[in-house]
């Protein structure tokens, strides 16, 4: 598979009301081909989430725009534009990132988390020197993460659910 430049083409999911920010790196191939978040069927942030909250997992793109705005969560990615391998985080180059500071003046965010380590570190290079907001790691949901089975991944995005 080579790598080839590519753009994220769909946009954050927020309103002014949310209050909890999660970032990814970037769409998979699948979530590309979706045209939304977390669109691999192997993906476990929406079952995931759907456990925290205890309520049926949202199926539909109309369905997943409506529990997180619902639950006061904003999703996007860091990057915006970069040249990567298939979905691989690993062969990530050339960042061009999203501009974040537009969701933090929008919206009341109280506390943003990366969905993976590559997120986490990408927020900080790029993102964190501007915007002075730190980000708080998780686990990914991502079915590479098979360090991560679903109990112990629920366990640590529990902290999700603490409102300070």
């Amino acid at each position: 598979m080579d790598e080839t430049r590519q753009v994220h083409e769909f946009g954050p999911v927020y309103d002014e009301e949310s209050e909890i920010l999660i970032l990814g790196s970037f769409p998979s191939v699948k979530s590309r081909e979706m045209n939304f978040y977390y669109g691999h069927p192997q993906n476990r942030f929406w079952k995931l989430l759907a456990a925290l909250y205890e309520t049926k997992e949202p199926d539909s793109i109309p369905e997943k725009k409506a529990f997180l705005i619902r639950r006061r969560i904003a999703v996007w990615d860091v990057i915006e534009s970069c040249d990567i391998t298939g979905s691989s985080d690993s062969s990530i180059r050339n960042v061009k990132v999203n501009d974040i500071g537009r969701i933090l003046g929008e919206a009341k965010i109280r506390t943003i988390y990366a969905n993976g380590k590559k997120a986490g570190q990408l927020y900080q290079k790029y993102v964190e020197p501007k915007t002075k907001r730190s980000i708080v790691g998780l686990p990914s949901t991502s079915p590479a993460n098979a360090a991560f089975g679903m109990e112990r991944l629920t366990e640590s995005w529990k902290r999700i659910l603490e409102r300070s």
